[in-house]
């Protein structure tokens, strides 16, 4: 539904985009995740048309959004970080007009204006000013402007900034019923709502892409066999020693827990699976080996491994 290849955008010598390449399937929920300034918000105001690259190309249901623009923003319902709307209007009128701007005929203005509604949860604010909702009412308005047109793709940009959690998880539980009937792209520095939200993620990082996969399999790839959670019975200073000098081992950090119990958490090079050679170790010093696993890593922890290590590299 969405092709991205090669995209780059510079601004006078300052490159906000570099050769950023990604693809998006029908009805799926992808998460765009990155720091601020990593070059999200460019990435998105370009597939959008709002804005040309420098190189690189962009698809969206078939139509280039540089020679077939028009034809590509049809089929496109976007949310800006900053929510376009007109306070003076009545969530229904600005609603009908947003329809009738999108080129959406008068015969079903109608029946797409009571599905943005009831989708987005508004009816029964339908009758009030725009200026009188509260700042999670007007996202859902900003939200049903982007559906209103029956859209193939939404693209929706830090959707949830500023809401307060019952209105963040209101937003997402909203998102998530929209995911199947529109591709949506999510856009956001907030890693709770990839978890919660996205199917997949591609994670940019100072105007690249970092990694792309599911949530779960970015965590099988990057914690791989070189974080390793180990509890033993066992004097805490001797068993530090003794893992630390197991062949594949970088360092080792410990803590005590209740019954003379050590809780290890173990990290080593990656090139090698070391829980074997752990367990003989503890096995071999006469100690009780009560657990041994590899540890899973969080997508706060992900992100910042990833994100670290572009930083470093650029």
């Amino acid at each position: 539904m969405i092709e991205v290849q090669n995209l780059s955008k510079s601004y006078a010598d300052k490159l906000a985009v570099r050769d950023v390449s990604f693809s998006v399937e029908k009805g799926e929920i992808l998460g765009f995740l990155g720091p601020n300034g990593a070059g999200k918000t460019t990435t998105m105001r370009i597939i959008t048309g709002f804005m040309p690259a420098t190189s690189g190309t962009v698809t969206v249901a078939g139509y280039d959004v540089f020679s077939q623009s028009l034809e590509a923003r049809k089929r496109i319902g976007y949310l800006p970080e900053t929510v376009p709307l007109y306070p003076e209007m009545t969530v229904e009128a600005y609603l009908k007009f947003v329809a009738r701007l999108k080129g959406l005929p008068s015969s079903r203005i109608g029946e797409r204006l009571e599905y943005a509604l009831d989708a987005c949860q508004i009816k029964d604010v339908r009758g009030k000013l725009v200026s009188k909702l509260s700042k999670g009412y007007k996202q859902r308005v900003g939200i049903a402007q982007a559906l209103i047109h029956d859209p193939d793709v939404i693209i929706l940009d830090e959707p949830t900034v500023g809401l307060d959690p019952k209105q963040i998880n209101e937003t997402r539980q909203l998102i998530k019923g929209l995911g199947g009937q529109h591709t949506i792209v999510l856009s956001t520095h907030i890693l709770p709502e990839v978890s919660m939200t996205c199917g997949r993620v591609v994670i940019i990082s100072n105007g690249q892409v970092a990694a792309e996969d599911t949530p779960e399999n970015l965590t099988k790839r990057l914690q791989g066999r070189d974080r390793v959670q180990l509890e033993a019975k066992a004097p805490r200073r001797e068993l530090v020693d003794a893992l630390k000098v197991v062949p594949g081992v970088t360092h080792v950090s410990a803590e005590d827990v209740d019954g003379g119990r050590v809780r290890c958490e173990i990290e080593g090079t990656g090139k090698r699976d070391v829980r074997s050679e752990l367990a003989a170790t503890v096995v071999g010093k006469g100690w009780s080996l009560l657990e041994l696993r590899a540890a899973s890593m969080s997508l706060e922890e992900i992100f910042l491994k990833l994100t670290t290590r572009e930083e470093e590299a650029a």
